[in-house]
């Protein structure tokens, strides 16, 4: 017999197995031999008051253990000589789109214009080490997309999201770590998502599936309304029944293509900032109230939002026990992003802090051009560039100076590997990101007492959150409106 408890407890006990086996036994009036095991259903964190209390839904297993683990088996079937689709991109969206159409009995081909997982780890290091960006191979492109290097965080802001359920159990059931299922804010780490993606290639290939790395798309061919071909840059043509465009936000060639064939597409909204990293020591204090059991508490998170002036301001892609990386895809130009280990153990925590901006704020900058936002994005990120002086260097200040107006003579320590450059970003942040910026510090500083410290740095540019332009589709069938086997994802 199996018994079902709601728990509220100490920290100490929550996250101990051997404690938290006794105070089941207590509740449920039995020896602790009777319980054979226990299997968290849901967790959560409370930290809304000065002691820190973590919610566990849980299920106390008495007697004997089932005859096998009731662990999600998916089941895909053997597609070899099934219809063809062809899937752009080898990012959450691409990989997912496979294994939905192994599911279904179709067969994916799927080109990726980086390269596999371990030739990608050894490019990044290079990026680094040798202050190169390989515009196929870096901290966006390869297999696995952007998410394979930026903490795999399994959770969202969205209210229309569904339900993730499935998702995470074909994560864990391609090698991410149990607690993905119960935690409330869900994360893999990029020290582990590598393994997790090479078992999701092997399921693809293993089913019948294909998967060709260093194929990079350069054209499309349309007639009658339809994807007829795919032209990549090596000069071959693959005929195309369907085509699901999962290329992501940065790939801004595609946008480029796409327009320049009359597709329509459409501006829209998103949301570009800086990148501030604060000592985790300090986030933990202010999270956890200086809770004696703080020891026992994963790194703090956090997350905050405002409005300035009719603009959304709030913290995006939160990294405790993280590191900032560059995370740009072409030479001239500076992004930073976030990523942490599964562990989280680093000594800073980072954060994207992002002002929402939209059609009508690109003003001259997007004054006659084809996609505006997108040029406007770009030309930041080449000012970021010319800031630092070098291809990974990061442009940064002290939070402290930013919000005064002062230069910062010096840099804290931080985790960005590649180097900090210490740059006025106080005057040359454009005034509709710049000012929403400062109010919105000056917000967070009263939400959450300690965050305002010159020990803090701003990196920028946070540029890449979302997209400036949305492909727009048929709601029913999800198709482009004007090419029926064109998906974008």
């Amino acid at each position: 017999m199996n018994k079902i408890l709601n728990l509220s407890l100490r920290p100490r006990v929550a996250f101990s197995d051997k404690a938290l086996k006794s105070v089941v036994a207590t509740k449920l009036r039995i020896r602790l031999s009777e319980i054979k095991k226990i299997n968290i259903q849901k967790r959560s964190i409370d930290a809304r008051k000065h002691k820190v209390i973590v919610h566990l839904s849980l299920e106390a297993i008495l007697g004997k253990l089932p005859a096998s683990p009731s662990k999600y088996i998916p089941t895909y079937k053997n597609i070899s000589g099934s219809s063809e689709v062809l899937i752009v991109g080898t990012g959450p969206a691409g990989l997912f789109a496979a294994l939905r159409l192994i599911e279904l009995g179709m067969k994916p081909v799927i080109i990726e214009r980086g390269v596999d997982i371990h030739k990608r780890k050894k490019d990044i290091a290079k990026l680094v080490r040798e202050k190169k960006i390989d515009g196929n191979s870096n901290y966006c492109f390869g297999e696995g997309g952007a998410g394979t290097f930026s903490d795999g965080k399994l959770y969202t802001r969205s209210k229309k999201r569904g339900d993730v359920d499935k998702v995470l159990r074909v994560l864990h059931f391609h090698g991410a770590q149990e607690e993905i299922l119960f935690d409330t804010h869900p994360h893999i780490g990029s020290d582990r998502l590598p393994s997790v993606i090479e078992n999701i290639r092997k399921s693809i290939i293993e089913h019948g599936g294909e998967i060709r790395f260093g194929c990079r798309l350069t054209d499309l061919v349309f007639s009658s309304g339809k994807v007829k071909a795919a032209i990549l840059q090596s000069g071959e043509r693959i005929p195309v029944r369907e085509l699901i465009l999962a290329t992501g936000h940065s790939a801004r060639d595609i946008y480029e293509l796409l327009s320049q064939k009359g597709i329509q597409l459409e501006e829209k909204s998103f949301a570009m900032g800086v990148r501030v990293e604060h000592p985790q020591e300090l986030i933990n204090s202010i999270q956890y109230h200086h809770d004696d059991q703080m020891a026992y508490l994963p790194s703090a998170e956090y997350r905050l939002s405002t409005r300035v002036e009719g603009k959304g301001v709030f913290s995006f892609c939160m990294c405790p026990g993280g590191y900032i990386i560059p995370s740009m895809t072409s030479e001239n130009e500076m992004v930073v992003n976030g990523m942490s280990s599964s562990g989280r153990n680093t000594p800073f925590a980072n954060s994207g802090i992002v002002v929402e901006i939209g059609p009508g704020d690109w003003g001259k900058s997007g004054a006659g051009k084809r996609l505006p936002g997108l040029n406007f994005q770009m030309e930041l990120e080449r000012k970021a560039f010319e800031e630092s002086g070098s291809q990974v260097m990061a442009p940064a200040q002290r939070l402290g100076d930013f919000l005064e107006g002062r230069f910062s003579g010096s840099l804290p320590a931080n985790s960005y590997l590649a180097g900090l450059v210490s740059s006025p970003m106080h005057e040359w942040l454009p005034e509709i990101i710049r000012n929403p910026l400062k109010q919105a510090f000056l917000d967070f500083g009263k939400k959450m007492k300690g965050f305002l410290t010159n020990e803090a740095i701003i990196t920028g540019v946070e540029s890449r959150t979302s997209s400036p332009v949305r492909i727009p589709r048929n709601p029913q069938t999800l198709a482009h409106l004007e090419i029926s086997n064109l998906f974008p994802w």
